[in-house]
């Protein structure tokens, strides 16, 4: 995710996913009454960055179910997707998905042009202020990347990133809140996208980059010199709210009846619901950026 913010959600709360790809199969037919945002009650319109792997991503054909993104001969797929379609299921909408970059997707979903965001958001207050949020769809715990070669590879805490190089992706907690917790650091600038922040890494850039436990696992596919540190969540951990790692469905501003719907969906599913379809969209992800 990116780890983004909002108020927390208790520990219990579950996913969803949603359905038919963009120009396949014929409009299932819709009840007026179905939950909308953008103007077109036949479909869920679903805004996501497509290139943030594991949650999802970009690839050049309909492998595994993907979705053709909107004005674009390229498909999207990934654990994003594959909840974007489960809700569009029980919805009874088909799915459209539309590529954006980071920045823009709140306010897309506050001017209409979609219907919610799945994109790994987390659910801060601050977002909060700006969109309502679904239940969280996925808990994302925070850990860290560095090379196996590194002297950081047999760190045991934050405290033993001492004067690391760092970076991570821009605008999410890992680079505003865990970043500055490493002593002596040395923070480079944000970089624009999870893949960025990756190749920064795995070209020498930095030493550490800092992002959620699904990245990460993704990332050790595509860079196998890559290793992953998990300190435990304790007090040798990051410190970080619950609002940090609670993953949630952005919507527009009172729109309590896509987001009621939403949360009926997700209610249905598990934790261990979750972790299947995110090991799914992992063993899916295309190996290289």
């Amino acid at each position: 995710m990116k780890l983004k913010n909002t108020a927390a959600l208790a520990l219990s709360a579950v996913l969803a996913l949603g359905l038919t790809a963009c120009g396949s199969a014929a409009s299932p037919a819709v009840d007026p009454s179905v939950p909308d945002g953008d103007g077109d009650p036949t479909t869920l319109t679903v805004a996501m960055e497509c290139a943030y792997a594991p949650y999802n991503w970009t690839q050049s054909d309909d492998a595994n179910g993907a979705i053709q993104i909107r004005d674009s001969g390229d498909y999207a797929y990934g654990y994003d997707v594959i909840m974007a379609k489960k809700i569009g299921e029980a919805l009874g909408q088909n799915v459209q998905i539309v590529k954006l970059d980071w920045d823009s997707l709140i306010p897309a979903v506050t001017s209409g042009d979609v219907d919610c965001v799945i994109a790994g958001q987390s659910i801060t207050a601050e977002r909060a202020a700006q969109v309502d949020f679904s239940d969280p769809y996925y808990y994302a715990s925070i850990v860290t990347l560095v090379k196996k070669d590194s002297k950081y590879a047999d760190a045991k805490s934050v405290a033993d990133l001492d004067g690391a190089t760092a970076t991570s992706q821009l605008g999410t907690i890992w680079y505003d809140n865990c970043l500055p917790q490493i002593p002596n650091g040395n923070i480079l600038a944000a970089q624009e996208t999870a893949p960025a922040m990756l190749v920064a890494l795995n070209s020498g850039a930095c030493d550490v980059v800092v992002t959620d436990r699904p990245t990460a696992q993704a990332a050790l596919v595509a860079y196998p010199d890559f290793t992953l540190l998990d300190f435990g969540g304790g007090e040798n951990d990051f410190q970080v709210s619950q609002e940090d790692i609670n993953i949630g469905i952005s919507m527009k501003k009172g729109n309590t009846a896509l987001c009621d719907a939403i949360n009926k969906v997700l209610s249905g599913m598990t934790a261990d619901d979750y972790n299947d379809l995110m090991d799914e969209a992992i063993a899916a992800q295309p190996l290289s950026e």
